[in-house]
């Protein structure tokens, strides 16, 4: 089988055939149908992500992906051979990851695709979906107070800002002017295009603008950030937190059926195949796309 891989030294993912790891009692082997490429995936192959994770030696690479189960582990209950399933890898230390034609997922991180959601797509879903949730979570109840999104046209704020506001946050995105309308169709009741002074009862810092935009937070107030491994300092008795992005199977199983319901946007940027990575690495780590770049093996 093969797979891309991060080794020391070598600035770009390599396609390599690997072993793929044993099964656990509660894993599922999956052969992979799309895989999501996240800005991670490229800061972990050019090098720089290698020191944030610890990685020292070859790595697999890719965190989502959606695919067909063809061998599930001995303690495993809710999945089937032949069930199509996505899902949200973690440890960033395993040997083979999303990004391969085959790999070993826990079946804790999984849930089953809804009838009707295209699986290519779908492979844009799980990273960017439930790291806007989790950090929504964070935010707790709106209660018809003020929440400003940055990035709000990104991968993970195009999630927060109807997430937020089903929680019952009053939501504002903060994107480009040529973003408007899915900014403002997504939910938010209001687009900026600077950051303001400290109007708001909350920041979810989707963007990682980190200290320039728990600036926009009133005293006292809320921010989440995105990036844990670079905390924001709190002022002025403003809460400051980021989240983790831990993989969830029940929550990425509500927020597929609110893909499949039409909630959420499936937002896809191109499709290539697995052995042109470097095509949707190169994309992805020059920014600015809208949507997420698959691979397809």
């Amino acid at each position: 089988m093969s797979a891309l891989i991060s080794r020391p030294g070598v600035a770009s993912p390599q396609l390599e055939e690997v072993a793929l790891p044993p099964l656990g009692p509660g894993d599922l082997r999956v052969e992979v149908v799309a895989a999501g490429v996240n800005p991670v995936d490229a800061f972990v192959a050019a090098g720089p992500g290698r020191a944030v994770f610890g990685l020292d030696g070859p790595v697999g690479l890719g965190w989502d992906l959606t695919g067909v189960v063809r061998e599930v582990g001995t303690a495993v209950a809710d999945f089937r051979v032949g069930d199509t399933v996505a899902a949200h890898l973690g440890d960033p230390g395993a040997p083979v990851r999303a990004h391969a034609t085959e790999t070993v997922v826990p079946a804790a991180a999984a849930a089953r695709l809804p009838d009707g959601l295209d699986p290519v797509g779908a492979a844009s879903i799980p990273l960017n979906a439930t790291t806007a949730a989790q950090a929504v979570d964070l935010l707790g109840p709106g209660d018809h107070r003020t929440l400003l999104v940055t990035g709000a046209a990104g991968a993970v704020g195009g999630y927060a800002v109807p997430l937020a506001r089903r929680a019952g946050w009053v939501v504002t995105g903060l994107a480009r002017e040529h973003d408007r309308g899915f900014v403002l169709g997504s939910g938010a009741g209001e687009l900026l295009t600077e950051l303001p002074g400290p109007r708001f009862d909350a920041v979810l810092d989707a963007a990682g603008l980190q200290e320039a935009a728990i600036a926009a937070v009133r005293d006292g107030g809320l921010f989440v950030g995105v990036l844990p491994g670079a905390p924001v300092p709190p002022e002025r008795g403003v809460t400051a937190t980021a989240v983790q992005s831990d993989p969830d199977g029940a929550l990425l199983a509500e927020l597929l059926a609110l893909h499949a319901d039409g909630t959420l946007a499936v937002r896809v940027a191109g499709a290539v195949p697995l052995g042109e990575a470097s095509t949707a690495y190169d994309k992805v780590a020059g920014g600015g796309q809208r949507g997420r770049w698959v691979l397809v093996p």
